[in-house]
């Protein structure tokens, strides 16, 4: 008798525990719709500091440093945006990844697939940015930077925090589990059109005007799951 009334209390005491657990919070969400704003300010910042292309003209090294020496402010706001644009793709890629795998079976590789594509999106943005601080205190110094590696960082900062053909293969992940049933039938279709157009595009020569359908989709699914139903596992 002791040994039955012993396991009852157990089993009351781990309810107990079950059901004091707080729910998961939709902050992750809110992360993908302020990572995805920032990235389109990154992206409209970059070609703000980008030297204007007028056909027929030579662009030299002394018209790319003038015109960054002219946009300090704006370089700034660039390392800025981009950088904490990339710490919060991880955040909504986490939760992203616990979003899925709570429909999903447990040997899905569909949740791991679209955590490491965001993965992908914050690296090459973090690494966009990470000639920044080089520029920043080095334009117009020699000594620091040759008057060719200006032109190397221009043509930086115009493609790489460009490259969203993570945020592709994520989008199709989630397409996927559409077919599962884990998400709305409206993401799963959004996701596999903009994931589709997004992977397409990077796979050409043209790679960096992936981040159009990139961050779109970013911001489009983060609202969708910042405003779904919650969900809980059996």
């Amino acid at each position: 008798m002791s040994t039955e009334a012993q396991r009852s209390t157990a089993g009351e005491q781990a309810t107990t525990v079950v059901a004091g657990r707080r729910r998961p919070t939709r902050t992750w969400a809110a992360a993908g719709i302020a990572a995805a704003v920032l990235s389109f300010a990154s992206v409209f910042l970059s070609m703000m500091l980008s030297p204007e292309y007028i056909p027929g003209s030579v662009i030299t090294a002394a018209d790319i440093d003038a015109g960054l020496q002219a946009k300090l402010p704006v370089l700034i706001a660039f390392h800025i945006v981009t950088a904490a644009s990339a710490l919060l793709v991880v955040v909504f890629a986490a939760g992203l990844h616990r979003r899925l795998a709570t429909p999903l079976p447990d040997r899905s590789t569909v949740p791991l697939i679209a955590f490491a594509g965001l993965l992908l999106v914050a690296v090459s943005q973090l690494l966009g940015s990470g000639l920044d601080t080089e520029f920043l205190f080095g334009i117009g110094d020699t000594a620091i930077n040759l008057p060719s590696d200006i032109g190397f960082y221009s043509h930086w900062i115009a493609t790489i925090p460009w490259l969203w053909a993570g945020a592709g293969l994520a989008a199709l992940a989630i397409a996927v589990a559409r077919r599962e049933g884990a998400v709305p039938a409206w993401l799963g279709v959004t996701s596999l059109v903009l994931g589709a157009l997004t992977v397409l595009i990077a796979l050409s020569p043209l790679q960096y005007m992936a981040a159009g359908p990139g961050i779109l989709w970013l911001l489009v699914v983060s609202i969708g799951f910042m405003t779904e139903p919650r969900l809980t596992r059996a």
